[in-house]
């Protein structure tokens, strides 16, 4: 009797030492998650974003929504309440100067013919910065610079007035409802074109168009932006990345 009473005992212990291991198991495995979950993501990107528009509020939406932190600009930053409030913590509102002190990447969504005047107001802190700019140039709303920008090529353009930035150009192609509807699209990413001259700028660039939903495809230097300018044979083209290097190789 008294041996039969004490194995009874041993499987309880035994059991009841089981058991608090897998509880114990299990409560670490949900301690890391949370602790996961609350450290920031290595890739993590701080954007400042110059123009809260169509363009620039889609697309720092969708940056928002991947991760990275977002400082949507505005002279009216108030204005943009709904915005950053609809994106929850990781975005927030301000002014432009706000916008590039807090980027460690700027992207520019205004129009064309705005560019002379935030090359002038903000020299001294685009230089050394990556930027990415999306913008295009139309005669009857940008006048002159629409001019200089055909016959340059849009991106030398670009390099033009905001001197000394590291500059990408990106996400001019399609128009903010199609961004909006084709990322992350089911049937196969879409491709974006970017352009730039410098490595690491491109390479930034490149992973902020794939957090964005999309497939970057490197055209080359600025110069080569013009294949993706409006008008260009890249514009406002719905392919994927394959498709797009494919027509890219009968324009060199």
């Amino acid at each position: 009797m008294t041996l039969h009473f004490s194995a009874n005992i041993n499987r309880l212990i035994l059991r009841f030492i089981i058991w608090m291991g897998a509880l114990l198991l299990v409560l670490g495995t949900q301690v890391q998650d949370v602790r996961a979950q609350a450290k920031p993501s290595s890739s993590e990107i701080k954007i400042g974003i110059i123009g809260s528009g169509n363009i620039g509020g889609t697309v720092g939406t969708l940056w928002a929504k991947a991760g990275h932190q977002v400082l949507f600009s505005s002279r009216h930053p108030a204005e943009l309440k709904p915005l950053v409030d609809s994106l929850g913590p990781r975005a927030r509102a301000g002014t432009v100067r706000e916008a590039l002190k807090f980027g460690d990447v700027i992207f520019i969504a205004v129009p064309y013919g705005a560019y002379p005047q935030i090359g002038r107001d903000y020299a001294g802190e685009l230089v050394g910065r990556i930027v990415l700019e999306a913008g295009n140039a139309f005669p009857s709303r940008d006048g002159a610079i629409a001019k200089e920008a055909k016959e340059k090529g849009i991106g030398l353009t670009s390099a033009k007035y905001l001197a000394g930035a590291r500059i990408v150009r990106a996400f001019n192609t399609l128009n903010y409802q199609r961004l909006s509807a084709l990322s992350n699209r089911a049937q196969g990413r879409i491709a974006i074109p970017i352009a730039g001259d410098d490595k690491e700028a491109l390479s930034v660039a490149a992973n902020l168009v794939r957090s964005a939903g999309f497939d970057p495809v490197n055209v080359g230097s600025l110069e080569q932006a013009k294949h993706f300018a409006h008008g260009g044979p890249l514009y406002g083209q719905e392919i994927t990345a394959r498709e797009m290097q494919q027509r890219l190789k009968t324009l060199r």
